[in-house]
């Protein structure tokens, strides 16, 4: 458990963008955004929070994904070079690149994983999420 948030927060040290993590950011018009029409209510998600989920958790089998609601969930797997299995639900809940638009729960096959491993995880999707939108920026100029 500890070498996994050791490695966790190697990697978010190593890939760290500098941006501010609790900044609460304009990522463009909802239009750039993911946005769906679902029984009458637009949703938004945002794109960047989204692909990260999906990044970071790529060890993890999909059982599920739903753009219109922004919810991914995920079957047992266990990350590389660990030991425990962990499932993950992850909901993106607005188009903000800002941390209340990311909701994760993680789960081991022996109860609730811990705060802190929780905790490195949604770090590692936000810093990515923020580093491709920085890599989207670029290549726009």
């Amino acid at each position: 458990m500890a070498l996994r948030i050791s490695l966790l927060i190697g990697l978010i040290a190593l890939t760290g963008c500098g941006l501010n993590p609790f900044a609460r950011g304009n990522d463009g018009p909802p239009t750039e955004q993911a946005v769906r029409v679902k029984g009458g209510d637009a949703v938004a998600v945002n794109r960047h929070i989204w692909n990260a989920s999906l990044d970071v958790l790529s060890f993890l089998p999909i059982q599920t994904v739903d753009p219109f609601t922004g919810v991914i969930v995920t079957g047992f797997g266990t990350p590389p070079g660990g030991s425990r299995a962990y499932r993950a639900t992850v909901l993106v809940s607005d188009p903000a690149l800002d941390a209340r638009s990311l909701k994760l729960s993680l789960v081991t096959r022996s109860g609730p994983a811990s705060p802190a491993t929780i905790r490195a995880i949604e770090d590692a999707i936000l810093t990515r999420a923020r580093q491709m939108r920085t890599g989207n920026l670029d290549a726009q100029r």
